[in-house]
């Protein structure tokens, strides 16, 4: 039977798949109403527990919906996060001293992919509209981490609807297998001559149970030590961008004070440039009625003058 992708026909549970990725390839936005699309075309289509399946998809938050696009449009970066949790994995697994700069190696690697990939995931959000704030960067980390670290059940890529929490440090220092048991050059039950007490058999048997579980200990140490190495290194990066963002936060303040300051200065020009106008206009209406009076003073003493002329002819 035919299933339907969208507008289109699937075929068969590969291009059900393709249409899921195609689902969680779209903005946040156009989720909820492409699943339902897909939903009602499969339904349609007499597919019902496909449909049923493409319904039960929960919208993914906004950091599983981030790391999502991670996988989809920056697979060289992701590939080279999990290649890095890889190698810490086969490094940590050996049992060989030497294996221990491998591991530091390969968390390094690890920790330059998770810097790059939180770089890109705040660029994604930014550009498709979404707050890019501390705390949906640290949980795209976190989920990041996790898949990094997770070898056997780990989520599929590229489709989270939820952020992915990451192993404790007993499931990590489950990774490593026990260590072979180191054979023992003398079996205490054949000396039956001179049998040891009760307390000397048990010492005995204490003793052999912690040489077995050395190798495994040492290794788990190791592991240990490079995680609080790993921890301090991430601590000083942490603090050295926290201080640079209070730089930046500072460089800010001190600009918007500076324009404060020039918009003050400009303000009060203004409002000295607004008092010469007022004075400069009550100066001109002075002047227009000091005109007017002269005008009528010059009238008079001419009406006066030409009377005077009359006066001197008649007589």
């Amino acid at each position: 039977m035919r299933k339907q992708k969208g507008n289109a026909e699937v075929k068969d549970d590969g291009e059900l798949e393709n249409a899921l990725d195609a689902l969680f390839k779209l903005p946040l936005a156009e989720f909820t109403n492409a699943r339902n699309v897909l939903a009602a075309r499969l339904k349609k289509s007499g597919q019902g527990n496909e449909a049923n399946r493409v319904k039960a998809l929960a919208k993914p938050s906004i950091s599983a919906w981030a790391v999502n696009q991670l996988y989809w449009n920056h697979r060289a970066a992701f590939d080279q996060l999990i290649a890095s949790g890889e190698r810490f994995h086969k490094a940590q697994s050996s049992r060989l001293a030497g294996k221990l700069a491998d591991m530091r190696t390969a968390l390094d690697a690890r920790r330059e992919a998770l810097t790059q990939l939180s770089d890109l995931a705040a660029s994604l959000l930014q550009e498709a509209g979404h707050n890019s704030a501390p705390d949906t960067i640290h949980r795209i980390t976190t989920t990041l981490e996790a898949m990094s670290a997770s070898r056997y059940d780990a989520p599929r890529p590229g489709c989270l609807t939820h952020d992915v929490d990451p192993p404790g440090f007993e499931s990590l220092a489950a990774f490593t297998p026990a260590a072979g048991k180191p054979k023992r050059k003398d079996d205490p039950t054949r000396f039956t001559a001179a049998p040891k007490s009760t307390s000397a058999v048990t010492n005995t048997r204490r003793k052999i149970g912690a040489d077995d579980n050395r190798e495994p200990r040492k290794t788990k140490i190791a592991a240990a030590k490079v995680s609080l190495q790993d921890a301090k290194r991430s601590l000083n990066e942490a603090r050295v961008r926290a201080q640079r963002l209070e730089a930046a936060r500072k460089h800010a303040d001190a600009e918007a004070k500076k324009a404060e300051e020039s918009l003050k200065k400009a303000k009060g020009a203004a409002e000295e440039a607004a008092r010469r106008a007022r004075s400069a206009a009550l100066e001109v209406a002075e002047a227009a009625k000091s005109l007017k009076d002269a005008e009528r003073t010059v009238e008079k003493a001419s009406n006066e003058l030409e009377s005077l002329f009359r006066e001197s002819s008649g007589s």
